[in-house]
């Protein structure tokens, strides 16, 4: 991503998708530390700390146990501190209601997460070059 001193905060429950995220991260030479949590409330509570330096970018799934990514974004989104950070959904979710309700609370993107891993790759890449190449306030 586009500051590699800055942190990618990965909200994910799913060990499977977290080693697949973080292997086309890696292959796509993002060099950036990734924080993994595994619920929005672990994220909210890391995000909270006031030693932690804010991420770059969020990556966040939907469907996690004790906060969902809905949750996570509806009081995140209402914090000085954390509502410019830009937030990417990455769930197998089809749900269109998930979808709308994620725009509607703020979300930079919205990506279902496929099954082929090449196809995984090349999503991540395109989530790369758009936060490499877009402007922060």
């Amino acid at each position: 991503m586009k500051q590699p001193n800055k942190s990618i905060l990965l909200v994910e429950d799913d060990q499977v998708d977290i080693m697949t995220i973080l292997r086309a991260l890696k292959e796509i030479h993002v060099c950036n530390p990734v924080v993994s949590m595994e619920n929005g409330e672990a994220a909210l509570e890391w995000l909270s700390r006031p030693e932690t330096d804010l991420p770059c970018i969020i990556l966040l799934d939907l469907n996690m146990p004790i906060m969902s990514g809905i949750e996570f974004l509806r009081q995140a989104k209402q914090h000085d501190r954390l509502r410019r950070i830009p937030v990417v959904v990455l769930t197998t979710s089809e749900e269109q209601e998930d979808k709308v309700r994620s725009f509607d609370l703020g979300v930079a993107g919205y990506m279902a997460k496929p099954v082929d891993y090449r196809r995984f790759v090349e999503m991540m890449r395109s989530i790369d070059m758009y936060w490499t190449l877009s402007e922060m306030p």
